[in-house]
């Protein structure tokens, strides 16, 4: 793998890393030259993890030998890409390089699958609705993986995953848990796609507070899952748990009322001390780790 040594950021050749917005990163005018950031060993490791196919790193000198099985793992997949290295000072002008770990990596954006592509086989799905915080969308990411949901569906208008500050956030969980686009109205994703996932064959519940709204609990029973609320409680039956998918809203308004009316069920998490949600991020890892098959 080639060691390209850069003096400054100016280079032409690290556009990707210190000029490019996301938007411009995300190429909708030209899909197949489309790239994303991921940022610390990590992460990259995920990333090549997820089959990504990696176009070239960036560092500084020190971190070639403590990242040597990262840079043999990105020539094994390409041995074409460069490491380039570049001086600390210079290094520094990018804005939280020191909390990448040593590194950046470059990578070719993959194309996403079909929803009937990213759901197969799935038992738990989660569905974010117009999420439009990077960090909240990251969060939410990092909880699915870690607590045992099989896929994302994400509504035309939500953030990003593969941004820069999502990827970041998730730790890289961006690239493991499978994920695409669902719907094609800004508006109103919910009109297409809650009834293509009733037809892929999932019960659709919507996280909000209406009084009708029933307890995590109580949607863990009817669609077949262990109750979380006490050990002793049984498992679920031996078919397994029903496909259940769970909307979430963004912060403030929540979801649209368009989007709850078609859901099957509306579902609350309890609060105490006169407190009304959780941030969707947490309300989403409350949610996941209960409703768990």
């Amino acid at each position: 793998m080639p060691l390209e040594y850069v003096s400054s950021l100016d280079d032409p050749r690290l556009d990707a890393f210190a000029r490019l917005t996301d938007t411009q990163l995300r190429s909708r005018i030209e899909p197949e030259r489309a790239l994303l950031i991921a940022e610390s060993g990590k992460v990259i490791e995920r990333a090549l993890a997820g089959g990504l196919t990696p176009v070239s790193l960036l560092m500084e000198e020190k971190w070639l030998e403590p990242l040597a099985p990262v840079i043999a793992a990105v020539e094994a997949a390409a041995p074409n890409a460069p490491v380039f290295v570049a001086p600390r000072d210079e290094l520094a002008r990018l804005t939280g390089f020191e909390l990448t770990r040593g590194a950046l990596g470059c990578f070719r954006r993959p194309a996403l699958p079909t929803v009937a592509e990213a759901v197969a086989g799935a038992r738990l799905v989660a569905v974010l609705e117009n999420i439009t915080n990077h960090t909240n969308v990251g969060a939410i990411f990092r909880s699915a993986a870690a607590l045992g949901v099989d896929a994302v569906l994400v509504s035309p208008a939500c953030y990003d995953p593969f941004y820069r500050r999502a990827v970041r956030v998730s730790m890289g969980t961006v690239f493991q848990i499978p994920w695409t686009r669902i719907g094609d109205d800004v508006r109103d994703w919910a009109a297409e796609g809650v009834p293509l996932l009733r037809e892929l064959g999932f019960t659709t519940a919507a996280m909000a507070l209406p009084d009708n709204s029933i307890t995590l609990d109580e949607l863990a029973a009817l669609t077949g899952r262990p109750s979380r609320a006490g050990a002793g409680d049984g498992g679920a039956p031996a078919t397994g748990p029903q496909p259940l998918a769970l909307v979430f809203g963004t912060e403030g308004d929540g979801l649209a009322e368009a989007t709850i009316s078609r859901c099957d069920h509306t579902v609350r998490i309890p609060m105490d001390h006169g407190v009304d949600s959780l941030n969707v991020a947490a309300a989403s890892a409350v949610a996941f780790y209960a409703l768990r098959g």
